[in-house]
């Protein structure tokens, strides 16, 4: 035990922790409300929605619900312990990530430390309790299988049954199979410039390509079937999932939560001139791709720091001094100083997590028309009802069946038609929107109070406002 009170050991143990109390944050995102909705509604039919439910817009229209595993898993874990266990045990997923690309970090720990911490901060707009989490952790566990395996070839056929989970869990496994191609490219590369030679490289080619047709052969192994190959292009291709839904802009570097991204985009330039340590062409075709996809969309992100990271570690770790450090005696009064640190901040991780979860309900009233949705189920305002996208999922697990939603969070399901009908509506811009309205049977809109049709609706003599209150308006058609 007294082991652990090493200082290099001691650091390792508060970075994850530390980690992990970063994830740990009050649950906001719009969409985790129709996955617990979906999830519940899996275990009471016994069946895989394959038609939308939901919305009265697309009404039995095909849905491929890429997420149903993760839905299943969101839904029991809700069951088990509420808000709690989920915040826990995403925040667990976080850590768990980023702990793996420190495993991956060359050189000393406080350098790979610092650089995972960067790389934290960086990702940071794209935490939550969401699928995109686990997609997050499986491709750490891709790399790091990708990275051992130059040592020990067989841990290439666990990529394999992984990707079968990872197929059930979220469309996210296009990444692990884009990744293999990658590999693959680059160890090619690699013997091509000198860094390793042909003979040794073409084994492992023939299993990298071996191990990419197994796993895409067990894509096909879920609910969908073949369609699922299809939906990761659907999804990266479609117009107005990059142009109304703000994770698939590019980031906005004038917005200081990207600064962290900002900087290791600049390392990416700086450090591969200054650094002594001569880059290998797999690094620089993994960095240079996965660069390209975070500028592209900020829910790349996260993949880019999987990749960067490390690559980053070493870059900087053949700056530093070459001097072998010699780990110095434990004595007992530096073991009672290391004591003290854990403890303390054990102790402010729990007070955190208290704090977090005690204050979701909060939350969800600051986020989410609460109130308005108590309103709406007492007084059985009619429908059907014209809603903010960001709040359709709310509405889904709070007002399922009773009221249909406009729209949600699933934008793959809408399509562009749907989607371009409810932002052309949202802001007035077109001269029929009191037509388009009418064309849909709306008889209820529920929209912040700053929303452009609630401001038109205002002035018209067919609505009447029927509640507000600071984050939601109702308006009733008369």
């Amino acid at each position: 035990m007294i082991e652990v009170l090493q200082t290099r050991r001691l650091f390792v143990i508060i970075l994850a922790i530390g980690l992990f109390v970063m994830a740990a944050r009050e649950v906001t995102d719009p969409d985790v409300w129709w996955h617990l909705r979906t999830g519940q509604l899996i275990v009471q039919t016994h069946q895989i929605p394959r038609a939308d439910p939901y919305s009265f817009t697309r009404l039995g229209e095909p849905w491929i619900d890429h997420e149903w595993l993760s839905q299943l898993l969101i839904y029991g874990l809700f069951r088990i312990g509420g808000w709690a266990v989920l915040t826990i045990t995403f925040g667990v997923v976080f850590a768990a990530a980023l702990m793996l690309v420190f495993v991956r970090s060359s050189g000393k720990p406080f350098i790979a430390g610092a650089m995972v911490l960067l790389g934290a901060f960086a990702s940071a707009p794209s935490w939550g309790v969401r699928p995109q989490m686990l997609t997050f952790l499986l491709t750490s566990v891709t790399l790091l299988l990708l990275d051992r395996s130059y040592a020990k070839p067989r841990l290439l056929w666990w990529i394999p049954p992984l990707m079968l989970l990872w197929a059930n869990l979220h469309a996210g496994y296009a990444l692990g199979i884009g990744l293999l191609i990658l590999f693959a490219i680059g160890d090619a590369l690699d013997s091509a410039f000198g860094f390793v030679s042909w003979p040794k490289i073409a084994a492992r080619l023939r299993t990298l390509i071996a191990v990419i047709a197994a796993s895409t052969a067990v894509v096909v192994i879920n609910p969908y079937g073949w369609r699922m190959y299809l939906y990761p292009f659907q999804t990266l291709h479609s117009r107005t999932m990059a142009a109304y839904i703000n994770e698939w802009n590019s980031p906005n570097f004038h917005e200081g939560r990207y600064a962290p991204l900002l900087i290791m985009i600049l390392a990416s330039v700086v450090l591969p001139a200054i650094s002594q340590r001569r880059s290998r062409p797999r690094d620089l075709l993994l960095l240079t791709i996965t660069t390209f996809a975070a500028l592209r969309s900020v829910r790349h992100v996260p993949i880019y720091v999987l990749v960067a990271v490390p690559i980053f570690s070493a870059m900087i770790e053949s700056l530093c001094s070459k001097k072998q450090f010699v780990p110095q005696k434990l004595t007992p009064a530096k073991a009672a100083l290391n004591a003290m640190l854990l403890a303390g901040f054990v102790a402010f991780v729990i007070f955190r997590l208290h704090f977090v979860i005690s204050r979701q309900p909060q939350s969800e009233a600051e986020h989410f028309p609460a109130a308005a949705v108590a309103f709406i189920k007492a007084k059985h305002s009619p429908g059907p009802m014209f809603n903010h996208y960001d709040w359709g999922g709310y509405l889904i697990y709070q007002l399922y069946p009773d009221y249909p939603v406009f729209i949600d969070g699933r934008a793959d399901v809408y399509g562009d038609a749907v989607m371009d009908d409810f932002f052309n509506l949202y802001w007035v811009r077109q001269p029929d929107w009191q037509q388009s309205l009418d064309r849909r049977g709306i008889k209820m809109v529920l929209l912040p109070p700053d929303a452009p049709l609630v401001t038109a609706l205002r002035e018209t003599q067919e609505w009447k406002e029927i509640y507000a209150d600071k984050l939601a308006v109702i308006l009733a058609h008369r």
